[in-house]
């Protein structure tokens, strides 16, 4: 009797098991077909869509139209103001006479004007007009006085700096800078994020392998389990051997279930990072194969880092920054001046074609000096301030030669314990292939317990993720590599990262 319900308990939990199956293959039968994805694929879509590749694509667009406004602040400006109309009726009090009087003021006018920046000397030179016409009217000690004319000034300026730095060619280098450091980020988020990319991309594909290598292990365990009951019904094997399949089974279905919610969960975090619609079901497809016997010299990998990685030019872009600030530093409270001139001619009349009949010239000219006399030791201060910042960056320049060897170094040290590994994890997958065949014939005539077929079958599973893992652990260290030297050893031509 007790046999019988522990029997039929079976039988209820098997077609539970069998329903819950069906309704799975039902849902995924129903649900639109996945999206093949390959690694260049993904890079693709992350360069136009992740959140990183925009945010710096932004950042370089913003450097390049700086400097193109800036560029164009160096052509010849034209300035056009109008005045259409200013009226004024003020009652004076002269001071010498101690008396009142009124004045009355009617004008239009406009003024255009052409300034020209000359880069080279640090020069402005501006050209102006300034045109209108006036009416005024006033009443001085009871007597009364009016005008009506046109006036028409026309005149050149010059303004010339001394004693200092050129500002205007500065500040076109520092933004030629700014745009080169732009477009240096870019090249090395675009390097990074195929470095993240990749490492994301083969999460989701050995989450998928190790999907596909739990759905090998229930249908191993099934067959198990189907012999075991065989054997049990002809009374060839004791109860317990079938409630230990069942339990093999059970743990299966578990494991499956758990693979999928990794999957899902690498998925997530994939499609996420690449920019792509969470909704979108996606099936990645990887080439894992590999030329492990690749031969690296290492001398040639520094010196092709060093010949060629951005960071270091990055460096050398500090140092340059830290030079300007410390020129800009020695201008602060040193001696200043500059040179002003100006020449024009200026005519009014009450008829318009008469306005220069009788011009008179304005010339002018202005040199001022601005000379320092005493403060304290505060303009050496800040000199030797900035001279330690610009020692500061040609530390890091040094200290970053020193780190692009030191990571090469790793890297290659790396490529080499992984071409090993590839290796054993080969020589293991043999093993344990026929350590499971030989387990599965014992097991089939009754000399091995479903509990050791298990760990035989977990063993094979094992080694088969190992050896999908090793060729990925040295796939993505030829990457970095890569990455390190800007040089693609496989397919043996310079990465040009720059665009």
């Amino acid at each position: 009797m007790q046999k019988g319900i522990k029997l039929f308990g079976l039988a209820l939990t098997l077609a539970f098991q069998v329903n819950t199956a069906l309704a799975e293959t039902a849902e995924v039968k129903n649900s639109p077909s996945p999206q093949t994805l390959t690694l260049e694929q993904a890079l693709r879509v992350a360069e136009q869509q992740s959140p990183t590749m925009r945010k710096v694509t932004l950042s370089r667009e913003r450097s390049r139209q700086t400097l193109n406004a800036q560029k164009a602040a160096t052509k010849a400006h034209f300035s056009l103001n109008l005045d259409p109309l200013q009226y004024s009726n003020n009652l004076n009090f002269d001071d010498r006479y101690s008396s009142w009087y009124s004045y009355e003021y009617l004008s239009s006018s406009g003024s255009l004007s052409i300034s020209q920046p000359i880069v080279a000397t640090n020069t402005t030179l501006t050209l102006s007009n300034v045109f209108g016409w006036q009416q005024s009217f006033s009443d001085y000690m009871g007597t009364a006085a009016s005008d009506q004319s046109f006036v028409n000034d026309l005149y050149i300026s010059l303004r010339q700096p001394l004693f200092t730095y050129n500002a205007q060619k500065m500040t076109i280098k520092q933004l030629e800078l700014d745009v080169e450091q732009s477009n240096i980020s870019y090249a090395l988020a675009k390097l990074t994020q195929e470095q993240y990319v990749s490492s994301l991309f083969y999460s989701v594909y050995m989450s998928q392998l190790q999907l596909d290598i739990a759905g090998e292990e229930l249908k191993n365990t099934q067959q198990s389990r189907n012999i075991v009951a065989d054997k049990v019904k002809e009374g060839m094997m004791a109860n317990v051997e079938l409630y230990q399949a069942d339990l093999n089974l059970a743990t299966a279905r578990s494991t499956i279930k758990n693979r999928q919610v990794s999957l899902e969960n690498a998925l997530i975090r994939f499609k996420q990072f690449v920019g792509m619609d969470l909704d979108t079901p996606i099936l990645v497809l990887a080439s894992i194969e590999s030329n492990d016997t690749l031969q690296i010299d290492l001398s040639k990998a520094v010196k092709r880092g060093l010949d060629a990685r951005m960071e270091l030019r990055q460096r050398k872009i500090d140092v340059e920054y830290q030079q300007f600030n410390l020129t800009q530093v020695k201008e602060y409270n040193d001696l200043d001046g500059s040179i002003a001139l100006s020449l024009g001619l200026k005519g009014n009349n009450g008829a318009l074609q008469r306005v220069y009949d009788k011009p008179s010239k304005s010339p002018s000219i202005g040199i001022s000096f601005s000379v320092p006399l005493y403060d304290w030791g505060e303009r050496k201060a800040r000199i030797k301030a900035q001279e330690a910042s610009l020692r500061s960056s040609q530390i890091d320049l040094e200290t970053e030669r020193i780190g692009i060897r030191v990571e090469i170094e790793e890297i290659v040290r790396n490529i080499e314990n992984f071409r090993s590994q590839i290796d054993i994890e080969r020589q293991n997958q043999r093993n344990a292939e026929l350590a499971y065949d030989i387990s599965m014939e014992k097991y089939t005539n009754g000399d091995l317990t479903s509990m050791d077929l298990n760990l035989y079958q977990s063993q094979l599973s094992n080694r088969r993720i190992a050896l999908v893992q090793a060729k990925i652990n040295f796939k993505q260290a030829l990457l970095s590599l890569k990455v390190a030297t800007l040089f693609d050893l496989e397919q043996q031509q310079p990465v040009v990262a720059l665009k």
